[in-house]
């Protein structure tokens, strides 16, 4: 890598999306150019609008634009750019990618080629640390890639274990065995994955350790032999072995055993001549040892919660040691501020396995920002989330003096997220937030699973307050509509204007049904008159209730219902969609459906006997012939989208009567996939 003791002048981003507006942003505050480049789908993106030059690369898919290194070096030496940010995922661990850079004399902002090389297998990475004596997990990680070896091994080991693609990433081609009957499914899927998403299908298998903490060391290496850890992060709430929330400094933390694993990832990097950012991932078990896992050669997704409780621009320190300078600080220069969390926004279905979600962003508006909130996002209202590319919408960040502010801040921010146009995740991440394990740091790598039902609100729940509230809400939403309409008629006054439930001789009353967890709940509001103002009695009749009538009064603010039932005063911030509404509480989001009257306008000819695509997305398998007889939960299809695999599987017994569809195949989102005749 060539080196200069000049800041550069110019930079190219090879990335997008809010880590190409992140690198933007520091990159602007130095004074320092930018040039990002673009597919067809990010034409009119955040971060082309905000670097100072864009260049086209190619068509939607990645392989065909962002994965092209020559397209990329060929618009860095166009534009005059001396060095090229990668960001991270595509080509930010791509050594082939480093080397082009250093033959067209580009500085590459981060590590050498050997570095990336010696990290860049899982397998050679372990050998390296084993070396250096830095633990690690039982596993076997050898040449030898037969099916019946690396069963041998996860058999002598014993279950369960985990297979991970040795080039792997982000989750992708990794699998958990629980039993030596499930290996022969899960190393196929793995292998498919990984072959997919790297082009590489080599894996390695592990000990899966039952109850382990992710924790992570952020370490930053100079060309001049400098090595500093800025702290950890705790990683540990995983779907699909992506993180959800990260929050540093990690919880439960003594200084002695910072020191230790601070210590094992500076080892850890010096064994391959490290520079630049750097993330080693260490796995912390309930006694306190800890085992390496892997190292990241790049920026991680989740460094802004190391910049909150440090104080350091991590962009910044990768452009002055890309520049040739030295650390910015020392080990002792450096310390711990404060606490802060990450909670990745993505669209997806987290009631639906966490399935990626397509659409426009038609109404998006973030939280403040603050010193205590940031956002990092790379897209604006309007702007679609496509199927080409990860779904995180964006990262919101908070910081404050201890961990219990910091969260109190990241579920205030949460229930001032709104986003419409897609399925989000925001309410499960409220949920979590909320959930009492988490706040009481019960945490592990299985969280999320060990609590599902907490945090899903799926086991069964009296609602006393949150149905009466959603009732209320929805009456007086009526009645403020109404009164905002009558201002613009002729006759305010006019009876068509009223609201009331107005009836002769009859009581005001309001029939609605609210669906919450598919359950549907009738609910009957009669509106009364005490004085200058209205109150309701409500009533919730359902065989999961004992019925009674509450006495409710209440008014919508700002966003928020204020409400009193039975004397007791409460509020709720309130998110509406049509007929969807949230309920965000102290003890987490509830999520209603107003179900309208059914006026007989239901398609009578729906089909039937068809299976769909849950999303759009691209064909990877097809299964099944047409006239197959299949069992219930067999897979038929595998399709990919947003970097992520979903398996159709047979609904119940029947016979596969056609098939739509080929590998390879773009498919829409709601598209009959499969037609299935059903067995009786």
């Amino acid at each position: 890598m060539t080196q200069t003791q000049r800041m550069f002048s110019k930079i190219l981003i090879a990335n997008r999306g809010e880590i190409a507006c992140r690198v933007i942003k520091t990159a602007r505050r130095m004074g320092i150019l930018t040039v990002a480049v673009y597919s067809d789908a990010d034409e009119n993106s955040l971060h082309v609008n905000m670097a100072d030059e864009a260049i086209y690369l190619g068509p939607s898919p990645s392989r065909e634009s962002y994965l092209q290194a020559e397209k990329v070096i060929a618009a860095a030496k166009k534009t005059g750019a001396q060095a090229i940010h990668p960001g991270y995922g595509f080509l930010s661990e791509n050594a082939e990618f480093c080397r082009l850079c250093a033959e067209e004399n580009i500085i590459f902002i981060g590590p050498p080629v050997g570095a990336i090389e010696a990290m860049g297998s899982k397998s050679a990475a372990k050998s390296i640390m084993e070396k250096a004596q830095v633990p690690l997990v039982p596993g076997y990680h050898g040449d030898d890639q037969s099916e019946a070896v690396i069963k041998k091994a996860a058999d002598e080991m014993g279950y369960p274990v985990l297979l991970k693609a040795t080039a792997g990433g982000g989750g992708k081609g990794m699998r958990q065995v629980w039993s030596e009957a499930e290996f022969s499914e899960g190393f196929a899927a793995a292998k498919r994955e990984a072959k997919s998403s790297f082009g590489d299908d080599t894996m390695l298998v592990e000990k899966y350790l039952t109850q382990p903490r992710h924790v992570e060391i952020q370490v930053f290496c100079d060309n001049h032999g400098n090595a500093v850890y800025l702290f950890e992060r705790d990683c540990s709430v995983q779907r699909r072995h992506q993180k959800v929330i990260e929050e540093a400094p990690a919880f439960n933390m003594s200084e002695t055993l910072r020191a230790q694993m601070g210590e094992s990832a500076i080892k850890s990097a010096k064994a391959i001549g490290y520079q630049g950012a750097g993330t080693v991932e260490f796995l912390l078990d309930v006694d306190g040892s800890f085992y390496f896992m892997e190292m990241n050669t790049r920026l991680q997704v989740e460094h802004p919660v190391t910049e909150l409780i440090s104080g350091q621009d991590l962009v910044e320190w990768q452009l002055r040691v890309a520049a040739g300078e030295v650390l910015p600080k020392s080990q002792e220069e450096l310390a711990i501020n404060g606490h802060a969390f990450e909670a990745r926004i993505y669209a997806e279905d987290a009631n639906n396995d966490f399935l990626p979600a397509t659409g426009t962003l038609s109404f998006l508006q973030p939280p403040e920002e603050s010193e205590h909130v940031r956002v990092d996002t790379g897209v604006r209202q309007g702007d679609e989330v496509s199927v080409f590319y990860d779904p995180m919408i964006a990262k919101l960040i908070v910081w404050d003096e201890n961990r219990e502010k910091a969260l109190q801040r990241l579920s205030k921010a949460l229930t001032e997220y709104r986003i419409n146009g897609v399925t989000t995740n925001i309410d499960f991440l409220y949920n979590l937030a909320t959930c009492p394990a988490f706040i009481n740091q019960d945490i592990d790598t299985g969280f999320i699973e060990k609590h599902h039902d907490e945090i899903f609100h799926n086991s069964e729940q009296a609602l006393a307050d949150e149905l009466p509230m959603a009732a209320l809400y929805l009456v007086l939403s009526l009645a403020n509509k109404a009164k905002a309409h009558a201002t613009t008629t002729t006759d305010p006054h006019s009876p068509w204007n009223a609201t009331n439930a107005w009836r002769l001789n009859e009581a005001h009353i309001h029939q609605l049904v609210l669906s919450h967890n598919d359950i549907k709940y009738p609910v009957t509001v009669e509106q009364k008159r005490q004085g200058a103002g209205s109150y309701y009695l409500i009533n919730v009749n359902h065989e999961k209730f004992a019925e009674r009538t509450l006495d409710c009064q209440g008014r919508i603010e700002d966003g928020k219902l204020h409400v009193s039932i039975d004397g007791h005063r409460s509020q709720a911030t309130i998110a509406r969609d049509g007929d969807n509404i949230s309920l965000y509480r102290q003890n987490g989001v509830f999520n209603f459906t107003y179900i309208t009257p059914d006026c007989g306008n239901h398609d009578d000819h729906a089909q039937q006997g068809g299976l769909s695509a849950p999303m759009n997305g691209t064909m990877v398998s097809v299964l099944v012939n047409a006239g197959d007889k299949v069992i219930k939960d067999q897979p038929l299809m595998i399709m990919e989208a947003m970097k992520m695999e979903h398996t159709i599987k047979a609904p119940s017994d029947g016979v596969v009567t056609a098939i739509f569809y080929q590998t390879g195949d773009m498919v829409d989102g709601g598209c009959e996939l499969i037609a299935f005749d059903a067995d009786e």
